[in-house]
């Protein structure tokens, strides 16, 4: 029973963070559950709850076809440094994966609890966005996880707050889709995980409905610094056990 009603919980506050402050669901997701099983296993469970939520985050934006033609530089870059990256999680046996893992979550907690966004000229984003995908689609192939460095540059290109989530909804589409077909590739996302990643959709819709509704009646600022604080302290723990 334990063996479900982990994963069930770690979904459901997963889906309930995501729903709060519109991202979050890969690195709690695959962060606890990379306590008890590998990063790799933890990626491929969450496929499929990850790639739902981040289309529901896409569509429920104002205007995709502008983002489309910002960012194509930045989700272009994310496939081909995926791709570069190719193996590096589903072939992991030394923990350094977990490793990783745990580094890239303190290091997202450590930036967004100093708040420091950078702030990047619309001249720059050109060449600037296909080096920060490449980077981000190699921490994702390494890890499961694909917030640095794309969700700080999606921060400091001054879009506005809707505009914003849609484009972390795009950014994290293109690179579940990136971190799938890897994993399938390399034999980590078999038919069982497959079935698995499906019912796992379950609890995190349930908890990212919670989270939506729950959005406007606290204060996102406290939960947003309770989460972060959280997410420091396992990737800590993932990083040093």
């Amino acid at each position: 029973m334990s063996d479900l009603l982990i994963p069930t919980a770690v979904l459901l506050l997963a889906g309930f963070v995501k729903g709060v402050i519109g991202l979050g669901l890969p690195a709690v997701g695959v962060g606890l559950l990379g306590l008890v099983m590998a990063p790799a296993q933890a990626a491929a469970l969450l496929v499929v709850p990850s790639t739902v939520t981040n289309l529901w985050q896409l569509a429920a934006g104002p205007d995709f076809r502008a983002l489309l033609r910002r960012l194509w530089p930045l989700l272009v870059g994310i496939v081909a440094g995926a791709w570069l990256g190719h193996g590096r999680l589903a072939g992991d046996s030394s923990g350094q994966a977990r490793v990783g893992l745990g580094l890239v979550l303190a290091v997202y907690a450590v930036l967004g609890l100093l708040d420091r966004r950078p702030r990047i000229a619309a001249g720059l984003e050109f060449w600037l966005g296909p080096v920060v995908g490449v980077v981000t689609g190699v921490v994702t192939a390494a890890t499961g996880v694909f917030m640095i460095p794309a969700v700080p540059y999606l921060q400091g290109i001054g879009l506005d707050p809707e505009d914003l989530i849609q484009a972390l909804g795009l950014s994290f589409t293109v690179s579940t889709l990136a971190l799938a077909v890897d994993l399938f590739s390399d034999g980590a996302f078999d038919r069982a995980l497959l079935t698995g990643s499906a019912l796992a959709l379950v609890p995190a819709l349930a908890g990212l409905l919670a989270g939506t509704w729950l959005r406007g009646r606290i204060a996102p600022p406290v939960f947003r610094r309770c989460f972060l604080g959280g997410l420091l302290l396992l990737g800590l723990q993932l990083a040093l056990r």
